[in-house]
């Protein structure tokens, strides 16, 4: 199960999509919208995408992770538009046939993920601004820049 959705997020279907009788364990992964980042209050994250290369590198992430640890089962859903307090806006699970495995693969899509999926998060902050956040510096300043700043 590789998704990009507009909808809520059902974890259970997610997980359900990795179990499997060759499995011994299986990860649940579930990233939400929180209150606060550092001392800065969140009221809403935004979420975009290109859709196509989302999904294509989604289920290059599954793939590749299947070379790396003995992977039975991968799913990726990512949300995507306005991610209230709380909501799932990424949910990963995996399964193999032990849990240190499906541990370390599900860390490694999440972290891989955020580096290089076409998925940009837009953070609504309570004292009325918003920003561009990216793991990508260079990436945040172009998204961040004044539209009257002329580009270099």
């Amino acid at each position: 199960m590789i998704e990009i959705t507009h909808l809520p997020i059902e974890t259970d279907k997610v997980l359900a999509s990795v179990q499997s009788d060759q499995s011994g364990a299986s990860v649940l992964f579930v990233g939400t919208t929180r209150q606060f980042t550092g001392d800065k209050e969140t009221l809403k994250l935004d979420y975009e995408c290109y859709e196509p290369m989302a999904i294509k590198k989604m289920q290059q992430l599954c793939d590749q992770a299947r070379i790396r640890w003995p992977v039975t089962e991968c799913s990726i859903v990512h949300r995507v538009g306005t991610i209230e307090l709380g909501e799932a806006s990424i949910v990963v699970a995996v399964s193999t046939p032990h849990r240190l495995a499906s541990f370390e693969a599900a860390q490694w899509i999440v972290d891989t993920l955020k580096q290089q999926v076409p998925i940009w998060k837009r953070e609504y902050w309570a004292d009325g601004t918003q920003e561009w956040v990216h793991p990508d510096q260079a990436v945040v300043e172009q998204f961040n820049r004044p539209a009257s700043v002329p580009e270099p």
